[in-house]
């Protein structure tokens, strides 16, 4: 095949993935015109239609998908094989995407990063924040963080970070007007400050443990983020209740700017893991990250 048309598929992967000429030309390089005009002469030359165009978007036809899923694993392996030629250099060097929560960064990057990027000057790390759950496939992440007892059964998982638990905390501000919570069925009498980890999901309801039940309460409130760290702060600030990981809570518990409560409530976590999928494992770099955040125990 003409390397013509090998950029041409490129392109066509680019414009499947995106959904728009605008898009995926912008990531190409190219202008929109060239790139539509790329992609009619693909589908001339196969003599089949491969999208679907409108005024608002662009979609994949039945043949334009078919073809997308059978090429693009070729092209990711294609990537991932240029990408471990980085071990014929000194040093492993590359871009690492990992999708995760801002309290898997605290508990178990923030603390490597350092150490890391001394060690890998050539590596960069871009990290997205995301409570989500994305696919890591589909948005072409190197890998991603979850609890242990969520991640998928068809990745490989590495454990980055110990079990840990949450911690009901309010300021010493809020507790002086309102009295603490002795269990937490009080909590629907107190402003609880919530999270909703994605636009189209629900709020998260509070897990507790009771003789080895699991049970969950839902606290009302006037503050709803997708962040766990706004929670804290807004804990910090006397304007509810927050449930927010313990290691988060830690320094402020330790000088008094927060109290905590429902101490006894509150069930543990599997920690962290990483995963990724089987075709990550040829990049020295991502393996060299991989390597710096394993947990290897306290």
């Amino acid at each position: 095949m003409k390397s013509s048309k090998i950029d041409d598929l490129q392109a066509f992967l680019a414009v499947a993935r995106e959904q728009s000429f605008t898009k995926a030309a912008a990531r190409l390089g190219v202008t929109p015109s060239a790139l539509s005009h790329a992609m009619r002469a693909l589908e001339q030359r196969l003599g089949i239609r491969l999208l679907a165009r409108t005024t608002r978007n662009v979609s994949t036809t039945e043949a334009g998908d078919r073809l997308m899923r059978a090429i693009a694993p070729l092209f990711e392996q294609i990537a991932a094989e240029v990408e471990a030629l980085g071990e014929l250099r000194d040093k492993p060097a590359g871009t690492i995407r990992i999708t995760c929560t801002d309290d898997s960064i605290e508990q178990c990057f923030r603390p490597m990063l350092a150490e890391f990027l001394g060690t890998y000057p050539d590596i960069t790390l871009e990290i997205f924040v995301d409570y989500g759950f994305t696919n890591v496939v589909e948005e072409r992440f190197d890998a991603g963080v979850r609890l242990g007892e969520a991640v998928s059964k068809d990745m490989i998982s590495v454990r980055i970070g110990p079990d840990w638990r949450l911690a009901v905390v309010g300021a010493p501000s809020y507790f002086a007007r309102h009295p603490p919570p002795a269990t937490p069925y009080e909590l629907t009498e107190h402003t609880c400050i919530n999270i909703r980890h994605r636009p189209s999901g629900t709020i998260y309801a509070w897990e507790f443990e009771k003789d080895g039940q699991i049970f969950t309460v839902k606290g009302e409130g006037p503050l709803v983020f997708n962040s766990i760290l706004h929670v804290l702060n807004s804990a910090l600030d006397g304007l509810g209740l927050g449930y927010v990981p313990e290691l988060l809570a830690a320094p402020y518990l330790a000088d008094g700017r927060l109290v905590r409560v429902l101490q006894p409530w509150c069930p543990s976590f599997e920690g962290f893991h990483l995963y990724y999928p089987n075709r990550r494992q040829s990049s020295p770099a991502f393996q060299a990250f991989v390597e710096a955040v394993r947990y290897r125990g306290a």
